[in-house]
């Protein structure tokens, strides 16, 4: 079946250019190679020489598994049932861009995903030969390692080492919000994705631990406090892009590269005045240090711009999983969810 789906994915590149069908032959390769290093949990755990730190995540990991389809109702899958050790930090590296004087998504498109704000190699070599394909005068471009990705169900997805370096509760988030992806999945909605992926796999944390601890345990306080700065933070970051973006419209085509520098150094230095000082963990602590540029921002943007739509109608639904998840699902053919979700309410 693994290799069946592999040459139907092989197979979508024929309609594309020589340089696309080149990409794609060398992510499927690298997927494969992936694939066929997995290895059985089981097999892991009763290996004496794996640290006793990795068993013990990778248990948690398969009941988290077993907890998200079960409480949460996300898809069951085989994913997270086999473990890679990949000996290096990250999984992948993804590139992102963005026109220099717009706050706008430069996009990638691909067969079956559709547009996507960013394209990810299994190199950093890679990686970086492709952000210098842009002009640096015309464009910003930003490249991130990535430490778990979903395939969408197409393959069963390992645990991997460079997952293992999270804390236990960030682990739990970390695999929810992978599951989530596997659930549901909208075409070209990349921001969408990501944001309903990042709201559920919180919620879910925090009820996992409850149930497992109790409201007043250690964790959920964790969990709480940095639910509280990501609120936080994502509502300052949603204030900042939205002024930045008319900052661009009212400048243009007045703005230079320094006047640019400038006015992103103002983000930096709003957080530190306003919000840093607000903050309950220090999850947020180095961003103001970083160098900003329009594809660093969106690349933010695109985990926590605004959830509270989310938020409002996980309300509507008084909090039941099923029935709000069935409603993101009825989305999967929409052009525009985020408008539908603003939007929703149940008639009275």
């Amino acid at each position: 079946m693994r290799i069946a789906r592999l040459g139907s994915s092989l197979l979508l590149t024929l309609t594309l250019s020589s340089c696309q069908i080149t990409y794609y032959m060398k992510s499927a390769w690298h997927q494969a190679k992936l694939l066929q290093q997995r290895q059985p949990l089981e097999k892991v755990l009763a290996n004496p020489e794996t640290p006793d730190e990795v068993k013990q995540k990778l248990t948690l990991a398969m009941e988290v598994r077993k907890f998200a389809e079960a409480e949460l109702k996300l898809k069951p899958t085989k994913n997270y049932t086999s473990y890679v050790d990949l000996q290096r930090p990250y999984v992948s590296w993804v590139v992102g861009a963005a026109p220099a004087y717009e706050l706008k998504h430069h996009l990638w498109s691909f067969p079956i995903v559709g547009d996507l704000p960013y394209k990810g190699f299994f190199s950093r070599a890679e990686a970086e030969a492709e952000a210098s394909t842009f002009n640096q005068e015309e464009f910003d471009t930003y490249i991130r390692g990535v430490t778990a990705y979903s395939t969408l169900g197409w393959f069963e997805d390992p645990l991997l080492n460079t997952m293992m370096v999270y804390p236990s509760h960030e682990l739990v988030n970390l695999v929810i919000h992978e599951t989530v992806h596997a659930t549901i999945y909208i075409k070209s909605q990349a921001d969408f994705n990501e944001r309903l992926a990042t709201f559920i796999a919180n919620k879910g944390t925090e009820v996992y631990y409850t149930q497992r601890e109790g409201a007043q345990s250690p964790t959920i306080s964790l969990i709480r406090n940095e639910a509280a700065d990501e609120k936080l933070f994502s509502e300052f970051l949603s204030r900042e892009l939205d002024e930045l973006k008319k900052w661009y419209e009212g400048h243009r085509p007045q703005v230079t590269r320094e006047l640019k520098v400038k006015r992103l150094q103002e983000i930096g230095s709003n957080f530190e005045t306003a919000i840093l000082p607000r903050m309950k963990t220090d999850q947020f602590k180095h961003f103001s240090r970083q160098k900003f540029n329009n594809a660093q921002l969106l690349s933010l943007k695109t985990y926590v711009y605004d959830l509270s739509d989310f938020e409002r109608v996980f309300g509507v639904f008084e909090g039941n999983f099923e029935r709000f998840l069935k409603f993101c699902k009825s989305l999967e053919n929409e052009k525009d969810p985020e408008t539908i979700v603003k939007n929703f309410s149940i008639p009275k």
